[in-house]
């Protein structure tokens, strides 16, 4: 049996775009400067990895205080910029169209909550619906763990997976966890990009996705 396990910002809900605006008020205040399309670079990575990747942009070795303070300015920034979260087109009605097909699936994403939960509630994933976030597992993406537990609950292989996601970051991790990837655009990854990277398949929002389900092999 096969599962669909997804990414969450970027790939089920539009939220990248202040994801980067609130990382870069957040270093902003700080006194540091980072240009908005090396944030974008490194969407997708846990909060702590993209705080240690971010100083190495400025050439900064910011200490384990300035990373974490950093990291909670930009959830505070981020909940004041998108108090209401939207889904990406087709994202309802793909996560519908699975539940109600008994086709498996779950989400793993390099957030926590409670920061996760409006995007969760915005595509309308309940708790019967499996869920890693961030501090369920050692290391987020680009290591597979996030992946691999997900996969564990869904109590199927990594051969029968397909990663969902938008960025390069998930496809690198899903390689790593032994997982069939696909990409979509929904992020601000190109679809080159995503191709390079090792996408299996590429689409440009959870709606193609639906529509393109029997490429996959995924039918009820």
């Amino acid at each position: 049996m096969h599962a669909l396990i997804f990414d969450l910002d970027g790939t089920l809900v539009d939220t990248v775009y202040a994801h980067v605006f609130a990382w870069q008020l957040a270093f902003a205040e700080a006194g540091m400067t980072i240009d908005g399309w090396r944030i974008h670079r490194r969407m997708g990575m846990s909060g702590g990895l993209f705080t240690r990747a971010a100083g190495r942009e400025l050439n900064r070795n910011l200490s384990p205080q300035e990373a974490e303070h950093l990291q909670q300015r930009h959830g505070e920034f981020f909940a004041q910029m998108m108090p209401k979260r939207w889904p990406l087109p087709g994202a309802r009605e793909l996560i519908e169209f699975l539940r109600a097909n008994h086709i498996l699936h779950g989400v793993a994403t390099s957030g926590s909550r409670p920061e996760i939960n409006a995007s969760l509630e915005a595509v309308r994933i309940g708790a019967d619906t499996v869920v890693v976030e961030r501090n369920d597992v050692a290391r987020a993406k680009p290591e597979p763990d996030l992946f691999l537990a997900c996969q564990e609950r869904l109590g199927v292989r990594p051969a029968d997976c397909y990663v969902i996601g938008d960025a390069v970051w998930d496809i690198l991790a899903a390689r790593r966890a032994g997982m069939l990837s696909v990409g979509l655009l929904s992020g601000g990854y190109g679809e080159d990009e995503l191709s390079r990277a090792g996408a299996f398949r590429v689409y440009r929002d959870p709606a193609e996705l639906l529509k393109s389900l029997d490429e996959l092999g995924i039918l009820p």
